[in-house]
């Protein structure tokens, strides 16, 4: 497994990682038998980039990662994340960024982690009541008091990034990065690059939209919330899903899966990415791995970046409400 280095933290991860979220909520009921065992099979490919936050699950997902890494601490880099509140019964209580609430909850995550330190904590979604400064303030306070190594932003913009990276180094930027989620594009992957700071691309498949295995939004589960996701309804769904045909047929030529094509672009694109895909079966995660050994050329490139237009793409990330609380 090749490895990136995560900004200028002295920390080097595996070129891709693994996003855990789905082992416990928002794709449907999950196994955390097979989560375990995807979680362990991830070592053993060498992936030791591992992604959680405390919102997932309420908890839950934070609480499986301590309970698989006991033993395994010493072998992964441990990043996760807060400021998206929730409630007790999982209702959503909008963000976060106080310093009271900075220290709490990263107390709250390492019991549930079951570390002492965390490797790389992220503010979630910026809050748009509590100045940056303020938050990364508490945040550089728990890397001082030796509970945090390196501090991280999600779903910032580049104003907040530089104010940010102005109080504490940020070590990195975690936003949703993909073939048809081409945003960062536009000024935050070279911010992340002036700073040193890595750029961490979530949903790297478009919530597996890019595997062209997604037959049709009522093949999901019930409890699946990608079934309200603007892209995965209606027509948008059909315009989508001929741009990940092409993408199939791109990939067929290369004699690899559309998913292994959707990440190879990223990893040969932008030499400061990392892509973290997330699955729950050990069989995606070894597809997911082997994409790491394809090379792409320049213009090869260049023709998937054709392929997926950002105009072409129908319909938002997120629905309006989450729209709002992006980039800020």
């Amino acid at each position: 497994m090749d490895h990136r280095p995560l900004g200028r933290s002295g920390l080097s991860v595996s070129a891709i990682g693994l996003g855990c979220m789905g082992m416990s909520e928002f794709y449907g009921p999950s196994d955390e038998a097979q989560s375990l065992e995807t979680l362990a099979a991830a070592l053993d490919l060498g992936i030791d980039f591992l992604d959680t936050a405390d919102m997932y699950g309420c908890g839950h997902n934070e609480e499986l990662l301590g309970r698989f890494l006991k033993g395994r601490r010493d072998q992964v880099v441990l990043a996760t994340k807060f400021g998206n509140v929730r409630g007790p019964n999982g209702e959503r209580l909008g963000v976060c960024g106080t310093p009271d609430y900075v220290a709490s909850a990263c107390e709250a995550s390492l019991k549930r982690l079951g570390t002492d330190v965390i490797d790389l904590y992220y503010q979630h979604r910026v809050d748009p009541k509590t100045p940056i400064e303020e938050t990364v303030g508490a945040m550089k306070a728990l890397v001082e008091a030796g509970k945090v190594r390196h501090l991280g932003l999600s779903e910032c913009s580049i104003e907040t990034l530089k104010r940010a990276h102005a109080v504490h180094p940020i070590s990195a930027v975690q936003i949703e990065y993909s073939l048809w989620s081409r945003e960062p594009e536009a000024g935050m992957l070279d911010a992340c690059r002036e700073i040193g700071a890595a750029f961490v691309a979530y949903s790297p498949l478009g919530r597996a939209f890019l595997t062209n295995t997604v037959a049709s939004p009522e093949a999901l589960s019930p409890e699946d919330f990608r079934r309200s996701n603007p892209r995965f309804v209606g027509e948008a769904f059909a315009q989508n899903h001929r741009l990940t045909e092409a993408l199939a047929d791109f990939a067929a030529a290369k004699g690899a899966s559309a998913a292994q094509i959707a990440l190879a672009w990223i990893l040969n694109k932008q030499d400061h990415v990392i892509p973290i895909p997330g699955t729950r079966r050990v069989t995606y995660l070894k597809e997911n791995a082997a994409a790491t050994a394809i090379r792409l050329s320049p213009e090869e490139v260049a023709t998937l970046d054709a392929l997926f237009p950002p105009a072409a793409v129908a319909g938002t990330r997120y629905p309006e409400a989450a729209m709002a609380g992006l980039g800020l």
